[in-house]
């Protein structure tokens, strides 16, 4: 973990960004379309812990993104080459443009300062969307990353924000994927080797520092 030092120094409101993944209705909600995963990021705390992240964000003027996955009723641009994708296209909850499903779930509020980014294919917010173009238009240089899964769209999501060249930081009881066991070793084993690993109270602690004006 980072002494506090280094950690408040990453993450100047000026230039962090929090960015939520994946943190909608049919995924983490009462009535996802993946019923094991929305209970591991319940049951676990991880969301709640996300919305404390959020609203403290809010009142600290770190900028907050959520990064929303969703699908045309038509299906048209999405993926079909991967067992996930078409695994996808089978569930009972689908991710559909405009529906409930791809509106950020409580207890995670969205600001009207926030913004919402949504992608109709792949497997991160990062890979042929606007987030990168945002995030250097904001003067990002940290991302904060939180959310779902574990699996598979936070560990791109970490990835392509190093290749990209920012700093990565990771509140690993943010995060949740299945198994519950899984998290912790992916973490432990593949984030620590590329992203700074912390926890929600201490991004938190950082947060309630002095507001700092973003520059416009």
């Amino acid at each position: 973990m980072p002494s506090y030092e280094a950690l408040s120094e990453l993450l100047d409101p000026a230039t962090t960004v929090l960015l939520t993944v994946e943190c909608q209705q049919g995924v983490v909600g009462p009535d996802s379309a993946l019923p094991e995963l929305a209970r591991e990021a319940r049951s676990s705390g991880v969301l709640d812990r996300i919305a404390r992240l959020v609203a403290a964000a809010h009142e600290s003027g770190v900028q907050v993104m959520h990064a929303v996955a969703e699908r045309r009723p038509d299906g048209r641009g999405a993926n079909h080459n991967a067992r996930l994708f078409r695994a996808a296209e089978r569930l009972p909850v689908q991710q559909l443009t405009g529906s409930t499903a791809v509106r950020v779930a409580p207890p995670v509020e969205v600001a009207a300062e926030d913004l919402v980014v949504r992608r109709l294919h792949g497997l991160s917010p990062l890979a042929g969307t606007d987030v990168d173009a945002l995030l250097r238009n904001l003067g990002c240089r940290t991302l904060v990353v939180t959310g779902v899964s574990a699996n598979v769209a936070v560990p791109n999501t970490v990835f392509d924000a190093v290749n990209r060249g920012y700093t990565a930081v990771v509140p690993g009881d943010a995060i949740a994927g299945v198994p519950s066991d899984y998290t912790p070793a992916m973490i432990r084993n593949t984030l620590a080797l590329v992203a700074t690993i912390t926890t929600t109270d201490d991004v938190l602690t950082c947060f309630k520092r002095p507001r700092r004006v973003r520059r416009a």
